[in-house]
């Protein structure tokens, strides 16, 4: 990793070159340098601990001043508890995933000698811009090498001291490695994002990790491709047959295990037959944990009627943008509806198609909750916490995404692959196949072990004889 003052120009070109040399790397080449980088980054905690504390300590002093968010500060912070062993840990997930790149999905037989592979390719040149989480660069650096791309970092202020240790530390470690180094490299320079939005002919992909303002900003500025998600308005649909114990634990962890989290449920929408049942241990619950709950009219009127006088004076009425807002705070918006449908629709209406859930105990309900749900990641009877790349087995992510095309939700490795189509002949051309001509043969080459018939399995058998 480069710690780079260079012109946008100069680390793209570097980049570029250095995403060239690193896909023809063996499996082994960057499964070493995954180690190099844990190993190291292990060694040097303290350090980067020290460092992350300056950025806090500035961090704080500015949200008092209201110029950061608590919610990004919360972010910034490395020395939780656990967290710093999770990032070293999700290299080390990373290392002992399949390798990605160079395998074949598909094979078509077009002709006696002909043949047509689908063969999977790093993306080239990614671009992450991204606001805290000073882990973020650990997680891409595993992440880009391991997926045999060159990455571009650029940070925010506010944990500057933090991005600069780890990346020291990467940068020393790689050079024991056959990794260039200019296939990661963390921009410093100051006011430099709009100059690399621009700069397509080099960079292939563009992923931020931020508030909304940033991937907006980045969304509307560039003609590089932006694989992300704007907001993370996310809903639990509570049914009344599902038992209150269950539903205060899933939506306790959906809530309050990290508000900050754009997988955090931001809305809770109650069938209308569970305002007086379910809803209240829910409710006190969360009052318990210190979530403030504004609900709509149906809810606040069971919720008064049927809370203890304490606990019903904590509830507040909705606001006109509160099933629109992403709070990440100990912030709920609690709304009535009548059926499935209606949640349905409130949803696909409200959400940032980001994660939704549904609780319920009934299969027919859940699937047709299942179906119609237009996000990313839907559950059933589980946390909107879950939607994570770590959690779903990826090793860690680059971040979640909404786009329905290339990659949708949780990012990792897979997502930050391509294909290329390969055709390996013997002197055949075009002009000898159409009208008058040969015909194609157009015969798909099964995986091993999928043959679905006598003529797949007889083609499969000549194919491995090297027959066709």
């Amino acid at each position: 990793m480069s710690l780079t003052n260079a012109t946008p120009l100069e680390v793209a070109q570097a980049a570029r070159v250095g995403s060239r040399q690193l896909a023809v790397l063996s499996t082994e080449e960057r499964n070493a340098a995954l180690v190099a980088i844990h190993d190291a980054l292990a060694q040097g905690k303290d350090d980067v601990l020290a460092a992350n504390a300056k950025d806090l300590e500035s961090a704080n002093k500015a949200a008092e001043g209201g110029a950061l968010s608590t919610s990004l500060v919360k972010r910034l912070d490395l020395g939780k508890p656990g967290k710093y062993d999770d990032m070293l840990q999700g290299i080390l997930d990373v290392k002992e995933l399949e390798d990605p790149i160079n395998k074949t999905t598909a094979k078509t037989l077009l002709d006696d000698d002909l043949i047509l592979s689908r063969i999977t390719c790093p993306i080239g040149v990614l671009l992450i811009i991204f606001e805290a989480r000073p882990e973020v660069i650990a997680n891409i650096s595993a992440l880009a090498i391991k997926s045999g791309n060159a990455a571009i970092l650029k940070g925010g202020r506010e944990s500057s001291n933090s991005f600069a240790a780890i990346a020291t530390i990467i940068s020393k470690a790689l050079t024991s490695t056959s990794v260039p180094s200019d296939c990661l490299q963390l921009v410093q320079t100051h006011h430099v994002i709009a100059d690399l939005l621009k700069l397509d002919t080099y960079i292939d992909l563009c992923i931020p990790r931020g508030g909304n303002k940033l991937v907006r900003f980045v969304k509307d500025t560039t003609t590089i491709p932006v694989l992300g998600h704007a907001d993370g308005i996310c809903s639990t649909y509570l049914c009344a047959d599902y038992p209150a114990d269950k539903a205060s634990k899933i939506i306790l962890d959906a809530k309050t295990s990290y508000p900050a989290g754009c997988n955090s449920t931001e809305q809770l929408l109650v069938d209308e037959s569970a305002l007086s049942t379910t809803l209240p241990a829910v409710a006190q619950a969360l009052l318990q944990k210190g979530v403030s709950l504004r609900c709509d009219p149906n809810s606040l009127s069971a919720l008064q009627a049927t809370l203890d006088p304490h606990s019903a004076t904590l509830l507040q009425p909705t606001g006109a943008e509160d099933f629109d807002t992403e709070f990440l705070d100990y912030i709920l918006a609690i709304k009535t509806v009548p059926n499935v449908s209606a949640a349905i629709e409130h949803i696909n209406t409200h959400s940032s198609h980001h994660t939704d859930a549904i609780l319920t105990l009934s299969s027919s309900i859940a699937q047709q909750f299942l179906s119609a749900i237009d996000s990313s990641s839907v559950y059933w009877n589980t946390s909107t916490r879950m939607a994570d790349g770590q959690r779903y087995g990826f090793g860690t992510e680059v971040g979640i995404s909404t786009n329905k095309i290339h990659s949708r939700g949780p990012v990792g490795l897979e997502g930050l692959t391509i294909y290329k189509w390969v055709i390996i002949g013997d002197a055949q051309v075009s002009a000898e196949y159409g009208a008058g001509g040969k015909a194609w043969k157009h015969k798909v080459i099964p995986d091993e072990g999928v043959a679905k018939n006598d003529e797949e399995r007889e083609l499969l058998r000549q194919y491995r004889a090297g027959k066709i």
